[in-house]
């Protein structure tokens, strides 16, 4: 009788860590940037008022927090924010499963959320003026029509793409009608998903300081408020969207090891 070897328990592999090299990288472009930055200020080119030093810009990044101006206006805009990108990610998620599975609606619909799609948001702020008036409502508005067509595009092509093989294998496994959509469809255009919402992702807060910068013809703080926009940004991305889309990826194996 013989023997053969235990086979060894499968354990899931570990996700990739980023090297400390990249940290390094990005050290480093962020200086040269603000080096580029600062040489450009002290140029002379350009007025103060037009083009302030780094170093201004994060003396009225401090006095904003200090204030408490940038807490509030990032807390307020936070609550308008998730409500109209869930609103968006439902909507679109529908769209898109439509579009993909009717002919007709992709040839209608479809081509005029393409269309739309490649309008920045900032076109929708004077019809949401118009409709809504000064009030939550227009944000609201602006952020549901920012993000819904990126994620509707970006749902349909997903679908699209689930390649055949997935689809044929699961009705060989006795799968039909809707249970391919959790079980198959979904998971396969998943990446191309959360692409999709990653390009719908923004953030419209803190207009009124950028407002009254400008208004005050304060450069420094309009650049300090798009400071904080760009690190909420990137902090979403990392938090939320990067661990989401490497977890998925990492579940597909495209991650490199």
């Amino acid at each position: 009788m013989s023997s053969r070897p235990e086979a060894s328990p499968h354990v899931p592999p570990r996700p990739a860590r980023r090297s400390p090299r990249v940290w390094v990288r990005r050290a480093v472009f962020l200086l040269a940037v603000l080096a580029l930055w600062e040489i450009l200020a002290r140029s002379g080119w350009w007025p103060d008022y037009i083009f302030p030093a780094p170093s201004e810009v994060l003396l009225a990044l401090a006095a904003g927090f200090q204030q408490g101006t940038y807490p509030v206006g990032i807390l307020g805009s936070l609550g308008r924010l998730v409500e109209g990108y869930l609103i968006a990610t439902v909507v679109g998620l529908s769209l898109g499963l439509l579009m993909a599975q009717q002919r007709w609606l992709k040839e209608t619909l479809g081509m005029l959320v393409m269309g739309l799609q490649a309008l920045p948001s900032i076109c929708w702020l004077p019809l949401a003026l118009l409709w809504f008036g000064l009030n939550p409502e227009a944000i609201l508005f602006v952020v549901v029509m920012g993000s819904v067509l990126a994620i509707a595009q970006a749902t349909e092509d997903g679908v699209r793409n689930t390649a055949p093989i997935y689809l044929r294998a699961a009705r060989n496994l006795g799968a039909r009608g809707w249970q391919l959509y959790p079980y198959v469809i979904l998971p396969a255009a998943l990446p191309s998903i959360i692409s999709g919402m990653k390009l719908g992702w923004s953030f419209p807060g803190l207009g009124n300081l950028l407002l009254m910068g400008r208004e005050l013809n304060d450069m420094a703080q309009v650049m300090a408020v798009m400071l904080v926009i760009i690190v909420l940004g990137l902090l979403t991305d990392q938090l939320v969207f990067g661990v989401l889309e490497r977890r998925v990826r990492d579940r597909w194996g495209l991650l490199r090891r």
